[in-house]
C-alpha cells in the first residue's frame, strides 16, 4: 500500500509509521510539528519508501500519484496541548478532517480516523462500549478536543454515507510507550519523570480516578486490524485492565526503585475539570470483529518505557 499519515511525526503516528513500513508499504508522513517531532521519525530518514512533508492538514492537502489510505491522527491529544492550542484542536478535528477525508475520496483510498475514548466523557456507563452516547461538556476547557473528535466521527460517517468513502473510525484509550513527549502532561511521563528524578509523585485529588493503560506496540496493531477489516462502525482499541491513579503511581515508584513520596495535590488547573473519573473501554467489538486484544502486560511495557525515559530525564 501507499499511505498518508497525517500526525505522523507525534507519538503514535511515528509508531505507525515504523509498523507500516516494516511491513513493506509506502509511508508519506504528514506533519505540521505543533506537538509532533522529528526526533521520531529521524531514524527513518534516508529510507526510499518514507517520505515526510511538513504541512498543516487543516489547508488543503495535495499529495502527487496514487493513495491506498488515509490515516488521519494530526490532533494535539494531551490536556497541556489542547489548552494551550485549543483552536488549533478544534480546527484540525474538524477542518483538518475535512481535507483529509477529501482527499481520500479523491484517491478513492481507504480512511482511518484516530479518534479517542474521550469523545465519552466521563462516562456515565461503565466500562465503555461503542453504542454509548457520552457525557461531555462542551464549553468546559476540555470540550475543544471532546467535540472536536466527536465532530470528526460524524464527519467521517457523513463522508462514509454520502460519497461511499471507505472509513474506519478507532476510539483509542490511555496508550503509552516510548517516545511520549516528557512534558506531555500525561499521568505516565508525569510519574514517570518525578520518579526518576526522585521528586514526589503528584496525585490530582484521592487518586480514585482510574484508567486503563495500553502499550503503544499493542494499539498499532489493533489500528492495523481495523484498516485491514471491513467494519466502518467505530471499535475501541485500549486495554481492559483497570486501575486508580493512586494504584499506577505505586506501581511506578516500585519500578523504578525510587524513593519519591506521593503527595495529594488540589490543582486549580482546567486540566483537571471535567476529568473522567472512571475510564475503561469494552473491547468486545475488537475481539469479536478484529481477533484483538492487547498482549504487553502494563509491567513489561512499564519497563520498556522507564527504560527509554532514563537517558532523557
Amino acid at each position: 500500500m501507499r499511505v498518508l499519515i497525517t500526525g505522523g511525526a507525534g507519538f503514535i503516528g511515528s509508531h505507525l509509521c515504523d509498523y507500516l513500513l516494516a511491513r513493506g508499504h509506502e509511508v508519506i508522513c504528514m506533519d505540521n510539528l505543533i506537538t509532533g517531532s522529528t526526533a521520531n521519525i529521524a531514524h527513518l530518514a534516508g529510507y526510499e519508501r518514507f517520505l515526510f512533508i511538513k504541512h498543516d492538514v487543516t489547508n488543503y492537502i495535495f499529495v502527487e500519484g496514487p493513495l491506498d489510505a488515509v490515516l488521519h491522527f494530526a490532533s494535539p491529544a494531551s490536556p497541556i496541548d489542547y489548552l494551550e492550542y485549543p483552536i488549533q484542536t478544534l480546527k484540525v478535528g474538524a477542518l483538518g478532517t475535512h481535507k483529509a477525508l477529501g482527499l481520500a475520496k479523491d484517491k478513492k483510498a481507504r480512511f482511518l480516523l484516530a479518534s479517542t475514548s474521550e469523545v465519552y466523557g466521563d462516562p456515565l456507563v461503565h466500562p465503555q462500549r461503542e453504542d454509548y452516547w457520552g457525557n461531555v461538556n462542551p464549553i468546559g476547557p476540555r470540550g475543544v478536543y471532546d467535540e472536536a473528535k466527536r465532530f470528526a466521527e460524524a464527519m467521517t460517517m457523513a463522508y462514509h454515507r454520502a460519497h461511499g468513502v471507505d472509513t474506519r473510525i478507532a476510539r483509542i484509550f490511555n496508550t503509552y510507550g516510548p517516545r511520549m513527549r516528557l512534558k506531555d502532561g500525561r499521568v505516565v511521563p508525569n510519574f514517570v519523570a518525578q520518579a526518576l528524578r526522585g521528586e514526589p509523585l503528584t496525585v490530582f485529588g484521592d487518586g480514585s480516578q482510574t484508567r486503563s493503560f495500553c502499550y503503544v506496540s499493542d494499539l498499532i496493531e489493533g489500528i492495523y486490524r481495523l484498516l485491514e477489516s471491513e467494519v466502518t462502525d467505530p471499535v475501541n482499541l485500549g486495554n481492559p485492565e483497570e486501575m486508580s491513579i493512586l494504584e499506577f503511581a505505586h506501581k511506578i515508584v516500585a519500578l523504578t526503585g525510587s524513593r519519591s513520596p506521593i503527595v495529594f495535590v488540589q490543582p486549580e488547573d482546567a486540566r483537571v475539570r471535567d476529568d473522567p473519573k472512571v475510564r475503561k473501554p469494552d473491547i468486545t467489538r475488537a475481539r469479536t470483529l478484529l481477533g484483538w486484544q492487547p498482549q504487553v502486560s502494563l509491567e513489561e511495557g512499564l519497563r520498556r518505557t522507564i527504560e527509554w525515559f532514563r537517558d532523557r530525564v
